[in-house]
């Protein structure tokens, strides 16, 4: 019977062969148990990072959501604003376009707008100013009416015409230049127009009656 010689170069060379080959299996298997612990690892991380994004994208929206149902009441408060002051601006424009029409009795609106000054001007002489179509529609018979209106005496009025007047109405001042009224139609309107613009909002029920109708005057 043959007997191995542990010591031959080729018994050796066996020897460390295997020792190789297991070295080798336990790195592999080392390495697949490594490998699969950190895919699982790696797996559990991204999961919760997912699960995070998700959470953090859902309260983001909701986030917006809120801050859009926010925005809401401001923009409609906006919008209806900007109806309410549309509605008011065509009010005052078909109340200038029928003021300039003179759909009424504008003879007698005139010498109530002259009396209605004089009776609250100091002084006794005035010069009422007007268009100079007034004049020549008016005639000479304009001071004497509006004197039997303002009720005053002594009143002593003269009536001028003023080129630079294209208006509806009358200016009144004294003689002296001290006191001017422009009691124009246009004029009143514009002066008037804040509060009107209120009772018209209020009474058509656009704002309640304590909202401020807000825009310009």
């Amino acid at each position: 019977m043959t007997q191995t010689n542990h010591n031959s170069p080729e018994a050796l060379s066996g020897e460390i062969l295997a020792e190789a080959r297991r070295a080798c299996d336990e790195i592999i298997h080392r390495a697949q148990r490594e490998s699969g612990s950190l895919i699982a690892d790696a797996t559990a991380d991204a999961e919760k990072i997912s699960r995070e994004e998700l959470a953090s994208a859902k309260i983001e929206a909701m986030q917006r959501r809120e801050l859009m149902l926010a925005t809401i009441p401001v923009e409609t408060g906006r919008f209806r604003s900007a109806r309410i002051e549309a509605i008011l601006d065509g009010i005052r424009e078909e109340a200038r376009r029928q003021l300039l029409a003179r759909n009424f009795d504008y003879h007698e609106t005139v010498v109530a707008l002259a009396a209605e000054v004089i009776r609250q001007m100091p002084g006794t002489d005035f010069v009422l100013k007007i268009s100079a179509a007034d004049q020549a529609a008016f005639g000479d018979k304009l001071g004497e009416e509006v004197r039997q209106r303002a009720g005053r005496l002594p009143l002593n009025l003269a009536v001028s015409a003023d080129p630079a007047m294209t208006g509806v109405g009358v200016m009144v001042r004294d003689t002296e230049g001290k006191r001017i009224w422009d009691n124009q139609l246009l004029s009143r309107l514009e002066r008037l127009w804040p509060e009107l613009r209120r009772q018209i909002a209020v009474r058509t029920s656009l704002v309640e009656k304590n909202e401020p109708v807000g825009g310009a005057a």
